[in-house]
């Protein structure tokens, strides 16, 4: 398989990428705002906890055709893999202990990006307390690494790692009250020397710019490609000079 999309992570370009909900997707909104922003916008993840795959499929197609960067499928299940897209998070849900999201999903998406030959990245996916219970918290029926545990963040992380993982997403969900804290960051950043993405409740530019001097590769936005899309530029412009 390829291996493209991954070594974005490893430049010395900090990322700034989008993560797009399809059962949110309004067609002119995208188009105006990707093409508005085409420098600003390293990647685009696609996915979300409630989805099915032709609706997926849809949306990284328009995607693909208005977005001058890879989009990326960030699974919440084995249904969510489409042919279309530039690479999958192969995503373990390795804070938590539901079986069906550490390995079940995962037996039953393995044959189907086999055949497809997507590049598939395993993603150590880790949830941090981020002040409310979240759809994947909810969904996952797991319970997040709690906001002042840096060691247990970085021992979960250090697992992931040891089990061949190559990217670590720390997310406090989407809505989150506030972000992953920059001491978590740092401290998963430092123990495992490997790419790290922060998401769930970055709302400002300052906010990113703490995460990336703390150790974060890449900042992933939701809610504000939602809210306030101008603040997305501002984030893009401040971690690209860091």
């Amino acid at each position: 398989m390829q291996i493209q999309i991954y070594n974005k992570f490893l430049s010395g370009r900090k990322l700034l990428i989008v993560l797009i909900d399809p059962d949110k997707f309004d067609s002119p909104k995208a188009n105006l705002f990707f093409s508005s922003n085409k420098k600003h916008i390293d990647m685009v993840f696609v996915g979300g906890s409630l989805l099915e795959a032709n609706r997926t499929e849809k949306v990284v197609a328009e995607l693909k055709s208005i977005a001058d960067c890879p989009v990326v499928i960030f699974p919440g299940s084995s249904m969510q893999i489409v042919p279309n897209a530039d690479a999958i998070l192969f995503l373990s849900l390795i804070s938590g202990r539901n079986a069906e999201f550490l390995i079940g999903q995962h037996v039953q998406a393995a044959p189907l990006i086999y055949r497809l030959g997507i590049e598939s990245i395993p993603t150590s996916y880790i949830l941090v307390d981020g002040g409310k219970t979240t759809s994947v918290q909810y969904i996952s029926q797991t319970i997040p690494v709690p906001a002042d545990k840096p060691d247990i963040a970085a021992a979960t992380a250090l697992a992931g790692k040891y089990s061949g993982h190559q990217l670590v997403y720390l997310e406090a969900g989407s809505g989150a009250l506030h972000a992953v804290p920059a001491e978590i960051v740092a401290e998963v950043a430092q123990k495992t020397q490997l790419p790290v993405i922060a998401g769930g409740g970055i709302r400002n530019a300052e906010t990113a710019e703490k995460l990336v001097k703390a150790g974060a590769k890449a900042i992933v936005v939701g809610t504000l490609y939602e809210t306030n899309p101008d603040e997305i530029v501002r984030i893009a412009e401040k971690i690209h000079s860091i």
